[in-house]
């Protein structure tokens, strides 16, 4: 890696990449689907160290039955550069219960005017994140 390459990128902490998370509320998640990837939007809410989406009876749903391993990306960009955060995890249905009394008060609402009464939490295994800064391409030595 050249040295500008070294300046175009660089790695968030941890902590960086979860307050990336709790900052923004709109990603993208990836499922495998009849073992074909399928990415959908999507908008979430950080708690307790795991994401919350509502989702209702469909494809997104059934994948998610089939095969819980999940990715999900958020990312941003400005005038001068960009950022990029992925999970990895696991995702499950919230059960009646405590888990679905805690994710109902999420103050989770979906974004269309549609019924979405399935709370879905995914449980990260890895967070990674990265920044980038916009430039020309290096000269070639």
């Amino acid at each position: 890696m050249t040295q500008f390459e070294d300046a175009a990128f660089s790695d968030m902490t941890d902590e960086e990449a979860w307050e990336f998370l709790r900052e923004h509320f709109f990603g993208r998640l990836a499922v495998s689907v009849s073992d074909q990837p399928e990415i959908f939007p999507f908008n979430y809410v950080v708690q307790n160290g795991t994401l919350v989406f509502r989702t209702a009876q469909g494809t997104k749903l059934a994948g998610l039955t089939v095969n819980e391993h999940v990715a999900v990306e958020i990312d941003g960009y400005h005038v001068t550069g960009g950022w990029s955060v992925v999970v990895k995890g696991r995702a499950h249905a919230a059960e009646w219960g405590e888990d679905f009394e805690l994710a109902q008060i999420a103050g989770l609402k979906p974004w269309v005017g549609t019924r979405k009464p399935v709370f879905v939490r995914i449980t990260p295994d890895q967070v990674t994140g990265r920044r980038f800064v916009f430039g020309p391409e290096p000269d070639d030595l």
